[in-house]
């Protein structure tokens, strides 16, 4: 990677651009190389949050356009010029990377290059495999609290692949795992209460 920053540098350093509103091109362009890793990272720490309707979902469908490229192995991902234009409310943004800061902190102290084939050009497309199921989770994850476990499964694996920690991405498989078996028990219970109700 070219950039010396580490990953609290380069969210703090998102944090610090100018503007009530931070527009997708400009984050996409702040990432350079890394791209694809700090994206994973930045649709998954809202969903660390309780969060409302539909943020879950809107992160979910970015994550899963993001991942449907890493999974093709393209080098750089690319964004429709819609959606880059599109921004995010600063306040929101900065509130997530205060809050994800400290831990990514104590995680960067953690952190080293380890397992680096998880992490390598190879792994990618299975890589992008794992992120497009966790984002298909997100869509169908309950309000409020049902995302968090995903949320915390995809930084964890954008920030194996940023410091290129292949324990980091395993421990966010776990994570991921546990998520979606929450997700598909709120589906059930949803499908089950619907057909109850006709049938």
């Amino acid at each position: 990677m070219s950039s010396p920053l580490r990953t609290s540098g380069l969210l703090m350093a998102l944090a610090a651009l100018p503007g009530e509103r931070i527009a997708v091109g400009s984050i996409v362009a702040a990432l350079k190389d890394r791209a694809y890793a700090l994206l994973v990272v930045l649709l998954g720490l809202p969903n660390c949050l309780p969060m409302p309707p539909p943020i879950p979902l809107v992160c979910g469908l970015v994550l899963a356009f993001v991942a449907a490229q890493m999974l093709t192995g393209r080098a750089i991902p690319w964004l429709p010029s819609a959606l880059l234009s599109r921004s995010l409310s600063k306040p929101v943004l900065t509130r997530a990377i205060d809050r994800a800061v400290p831990v990514l902190l104590r995680l960067e102290r953690f952190s080293q290059p380890r397992l680096t084939v998880l992490g390598s050009v190879y792994a990618i497309p299975v890589l992008g495999l794992l992120i497009l199921v966790l984002a298909l989770g997100l869509v169908v994850a309950a309000p409020f609290i049902g995302q968090i476990p995903l949320g915390l499964a995809v930084c964890l694996v954008g920030l194996g692949l940023v410091e290129r920690d292949g324990l980091l991405i395993i421990a966010g498989t776990v994570f991921g795992a546990i998520g979606l078996v929450l997700s598909a028990g709120f589906a059930y219970a949803i499908f089950s209460g619907i057909h109850g109700l006709f049938f």
